[in-house]
């Protein structure tokens, strides 16, 4: 079974991010490993030797036996090929690996507890407490750790659905969204991990220089100058991190177990300090002006002593009085008005001051501007109107550093509560993930709730309000104020929250370089490709450098509290999408959901993903929009350019529905007038590679739909399906390779037939599906119809335009379609004619207003040309045609052509004589093909020459007769008519005369070619310089007899112009006045 372990095994140069991907050969598709993948090489051997299963010995190739598939289930492995392989890996050979041992406590539930517990903690927790009072910090962790576990819930779902590769919520979300979610999400998780980075090292860098090394400061002055300190030792710091992780990543994974004795042994410590305040509380004093907190130093809490009977002012009344130590100075206005006291800044457990009502005010919020002295609530003081003076005289008071409020809290504490998918990302190491990762993960939020719930009630309860309301312990000595509550020293905590710290930063300058490198190596963002290359070991150097500039850019900013709610942004979108994923795939209901975690719902998943939601918005609203723009930017890239995937994801499933829903919705009838639209099907002919004939079929069909609507494209290959198999795969491609660009959006079916002309009725009976059918069917006119050989024949031609009719759907028959303009031209002028002879449901009215919606056409201006017999008032038609455009809502200009019945000319007699010849000819001669082509090619000729004989001989009767007359009077119509009747016996008798053979001719073809003749002349005599011209299309004969000579009408008809679209209605109304 070695060769299914070497397939599983992750790639060398992928960690706990990235692993359980793998490159089927082939195809250069990534793939989920799995043990149902065939493994090439057990081809040569003779696994079924037996002849028990005989019957199926010619499937055991592509369905493996039952024992065979078992087998391959029990020897399965998914084992994380870690860093530290890669680091040992010397000599370039692959170690065996064994397989893994982790169990949930260590595998889960302490790595989710060290990456939860952290830096908010440590160094703002106390502040949190005092500041929003213990019922709002009460509510805020609720809150945040509700979020968490719900979104726990819907993981523990999702990573129990199956075997789950190690990946995080990147590869759940992507496998459970699809590709462009998960791109997106992944991404913003990736900075997110990276921007937390950032915030750890800041953490580091607050807790060296404020309570380590107060004196190692670079900088020195006012807030600019902290500023600045942290932004030097940040960048140093950032460096050797990044260099640590890019030469040895195997130091980070052994340093981790000490990282989590130091964040462990801190929460002892803080517990144990509690329980040795209720006995012996701490001695940290904090002095008091008024109500006022004093800056901690070397002076006395007083304003003055008596020493032998001898009054001696303090340092402290220097600061007050202008550096005058005599008790007659001038003193600032609010030190001479209150005295000076001194309390307890923890007074232990036995106050419980958080309880009373009366004394203690840490229940309650106080949020104050920045700049504002930290007060104690229930001092007395006398207060003074020059307190905006005090505040620019005076560096004695403690003042606060940034405004604060509710919802800027959240944003500071919730990345404390993040880390909750530490077990998920080390799912290739677990003995059960399926087991380990919903226990571990769940018990972990629940410890760490419990935690930070009662540190607050601890830290209210035992914590001075000034004290816990001053952020930097300026009040108690510069010590961390969380450390003032630990035993057995504050240096404890400190020593512990640092090297806290530092591993935190280390960890995610590890995993987010990982977390890029899966992302790129999955190739759904085509721009992060060289991200996924690395070191010879697999170890992600461009990501590391990535990864470094953007942590870089948190160091910057320099302010753990602004850095903390951009991460809250990236991270709280993260959670959201897992909770969407878990709600889509439970609500979708798909085979595949079966998930071994019973203990979750959709309402849990909507509750966890309308929570952090709310959360984005309530942390900072332009923070959460910036943080959609970036995921919504990154979803459109992928959906635009990158590669395409099939990962069964939701998303897919849910458009499948959505679509299932919605045609079950249309199939009970056809769409009303107002919401008519051509649904075409495009027939397409292919040549003996499978090639497109006549691309610009599809560049005017994109041009008539705009990427609206339905529009199939479809093509027959003549034959039997079993061996057309693969022409028919590759003209598939073929036609979507074209549809792609020349921009059409739409479906394609290729269909096998044993006959083009039943193909073709196939193709349109049944394309489409309920009530997204075709109603419109688009083609190219067969310009090589008269060559018997022609696969797209003048009888399929017609039988086409019958079955259209049949079916009531409209016809649009393109000719000269190598004419049409490409989608990158442009018309700058011209005009698009319609030429409206019969009314047949509004197409030629509707098809112009949609041409003109695409650049192409845009700059088009739309005729409308109709014909008046001899009994029409022309004048009256004209205004009726106007009325009947402006309630259309259409602009055009409007002509009525009117045309007096005249002789037929020798012309038309001659092109009927020449068309029934080559039609009998060819009906009754039995000739080879050869002979007929030959024939046919030959009468063609004989057209051409009497066609230039007859335009010579009926000159006049083409010119004078067939004069266009556009407007007629009463007087002009009576003349006429005598005129005719006059003349139409004598014009009779010597028509016949010029040739006798004419007496002969089926009369009714003559009147058709006479009609295809006459408004041939007179189209062309209008519309031959238009860009389009859009003409009834005659139906075909009853007679089936006559299919020929209906080809000929239409070629007459359209003879001399450039670009024709002939148009047959379906017989029903497209286009409506109302609205």
């Amino acid at each position: 079974m070695d060769v299914f372990v070497n397939m599983f095994k992750c790639w060398d140069d992928i960690s706990a991010y990235n692993c359980g991907f793998l490159f089927s050969v082939g195809d250069g598709i990534p793939r989920e490993s799995s043990p149902f993948i065939n493994n090439a090489s057990m081809e040569g051997e003779n696994i079924y030797e037996g002849k028990n299963m005989a019957l199926f010995e010619e499937e055991m190739d592509s369905n493996p036996m039952v024992s065979s598939l078992l087998n391959k289930l029990a020897n399965y492995t998914n084992v994380t090929q870690g860093v530290v392989e890669h680091e040992e890996d010397d000599d370039s050979k692959r170690k065996e690996i064994k397989a893994p041992r982790m169990g949930t406590f260590i595998g889960v539930y302490l790595p989710c507890l060290q990456n939860i517990l952290g830096v908010i903690l440590f160094l703002r927790l106390t502040w949190i407490v005092g500041t929003a009072g213990v019922l709002e910090s009460f509510i805020i962790v609720f809150i945040c750790c509700s979020g968490t576990m719900l979104t726990a819930i819907s993981m523990s779902a999702i990573a129990t659905n199956g075997v789950v590769p190690a990946g995080g919520s990147y590869y759940m979300i992507s496998r459970s969204l699809g590709p462009e979610f998960g791109g997106a999400v992944g991404l913003c998780f990736y900075l997110g991990t990276t921007f937390a980075g950032a915030m750890y090292i800041l953490g580091t860098i607050e807790i060296l220089l404020k309570y380590i090394a107060t004196n190692a400061a670079i900088f020195t002055g006012g807030e600019e100058a902290t500023l600045n300190n942290m932004r030097v030792y940040g960048t140093c710091i950032l460096a050797l991190m990044a260099i640590v992780v890019f030469v040895g990543v195997k130091y980070v994974n052994k340093l981790a177990l000490v990282f989590l004795a130091c964040v462990i042994l801190s929460i002892i410590a803080i517990y144990a300090g509690v329980i040795k305040t209720a006995f012996d509380p701490p001695d940290f004093r904090i002095c008091l002006l008024g109500n006022r907190t004093l800056l901690s130093g070397d002076h006395i809490c007083a304003k003055y002593v008596i020493e032998n009977n001898v009054t001696e002012t303090t340092l402290l009344w220097k600061k007050f009085c202008s550096d005058d130590p005599s008790l007659n100075a001038t003193c600032d206005e609010y030190f001479r008005l209150n005295n000076v006291t001194e309390i307890q800044g923890i007074p232990g457990t036995v106050c419980f001051g958080v309880f009373s009502l009366d004394e203690g005010y840490n229940l309650w919020s106080v949020y104050r501007e920045k700049g504002v002295i930290i007060e104690k609530q229930d001092m007395p003081s006398v207060p003074v109107p020059s307190l905006e003076e005090v505040k620019e005289k005076s560096d004695a008071y403690v003042y606060t550093d940034i405004m604060t409020y509710f919802t800027m809290l959240v944003g500071i504490y919730f990345p404390s509560v993040t880390g909750i998918m530490a077990g998920s990302n080390r799912s290739g190491d677990l003995r059960d993930a399926q087991k380990s990762i919903p226990t571990g993960t769940i018990l972990a939020i629940s410890t760490t709730s419990f935690i930070y719930l009662s540190c607050i009630i601890l830290f209210g309860a035992c914590i001075e309000g000034v004290v816990l309301r001053d952020k930097f312990g300026e009040a108690v000595n510069g010590n961390l104020v969380i450390g003032t509550l630990a035993w057995p020293s504050p240096w404890v905590i400190v020593i512990g929250s640092f090297f806290s710290t530092c591993g935190a930063g280390l960890q995610s300058l590890t995993g987010a370089p990982r977390l890029l490198q899966a992302i790129a190596r999955d190739g759904i963002v085509p721009f992060l490709h060289v991200f996924g290359h690395g070191k010879a070991n697999g170890e992600p150097t461009w990501a590391l450098l990535l990864t470094a500039l953007i942590c870089e850019i948190g160091i910057l900013i320099a302010s753990l509290d602004s850095v903390a709610p951009i991460l809250s942004m990236f991270f709280l979108m993260c959670y959201l999408f897992v909770n969407l994923a878990c709600a889509v795939q439970t609500l979708l209901r798909t085979p595949n959901w079966r998930p071994r975690f019973k203990y979750y719902h959709w309402t849990l998943s909507f509750l966890g993903m309308s929570l952090c939601l709310a959360l984005m918005f309530i942390c900072s609203w332009y923070y959460a929009l910036v943080a959609m723009l970036i995921a919504g930017c990154i979803y459109k890239y992928i959906e635009y350019r990158g590669a395409e995937k099939e990962w069964g994801d939701g998303i897919r499933g849910l458009s499948l529905n959505a679509a299932r829903y919605a045609l079950l919705r249309v199939e009970h009838g056809p769409p009303h007038t107002k919401n008519w639209r051509p649904q075409v099907l495009v027939l397409l002919n292919l040549d003996s590679e499978q090639l497109v004939k006549h691309p610009r079929l599809l560049s005017f069909t994109s041009q008539l739909k705009a990427g609206k609507g339905l529009t199939i494209v479809g093509s027959v290959l003549p034959g039997i399906y079993l061996d057309k198999y693969t022409e028919a795969q590759t003209a598939e491609e073929n036609i979507r390779s074209l549809m792609g660009v020349e921009k059409t959006k739409g479906f394609c079916q290729i269909v096998v037939s044993s006959s083009l002309r039943d193909g073709i009725s196939h193709l349109i009976q049944s394309a489409g599906l309920g009530g997204m059918k075709h109603n419109t069917v688009l083609m190219a006119w067969p310009q090589s119809w008269k060559q018997t050989d022609n696969h797209f024949s003048w009888k399929n031609f017609v039988d086409t335009v019958r079955e259209t009719t049949a079916a009531h759907q409209a016809l649009l028959v393109a000719k000269n379609i190598d004419l049409f303009p490409m989608n990158q031209e442009r018309f700058t002028e011209g005009n698009i004619d319609v030429w409206w002879i019969v009314h047949d449901g509004g197409m030629l009215m509707l098809l112009p207003f949609l041409l003109r919606q695409h650049k192409v056409w845009r700059k088009c201006k739309m005729r409308i040309f109709t014909v008046a017999q001899m009994d029409d008032n022309s004048i009256q038609m004209k205004k009726d045609l106007q009325m009947f455009l402006y309630h259309l809502r259409l602009n055009a200009e409007v002509e009525v052509v009117e045309m007096f019945e005249n002789d037929i000319s020798a012309f038309t007699y001659e092109k009927t004589l020449v068309m029934e010849q080559r039609s009998q000819m060819l009906k009754q001669m039995q000739l080879s093909k050869n002979e007929r082509e030959r024939e046919a090619q030959l009468i063609h000729d004989r057209n051409t020459a009497s066609h230039s004989t007859g335009m010579v001989k009926s000159h006049t009767a083409i010119t004078t007769p067939e004069k266009v007359q556009m407007t007629w009077t009463k007087e002009k119509l009576i003349s006429e008519k005598h005129k005719n009747k006059e003349t139409s016996m004598m014009n009779y008798k010597d028509i016949f005369n010029m040739k006798p053979e004419w007496g002969n001719l089926n009369q009714s073809n003559v009147r058709r070619m006479h009609t295809a003749v006459k408004l041939n002349g007179v189209v062309l005599n209008k519309s031959q310089n238009a860009q389009l011209v859009l003409l009834n299309m005659p139906g075909p004969p009853k007679n089936r007899q006559g299919d020929e000579n209906y080809m000929e009408f239409l070629e007459v008809l359209t003879e001399g112009l450039n670009r024709v679209l002939l148009v047959r209605g379906g017989g029903r109304e497209v286009i409506t006045i109302y609205s």
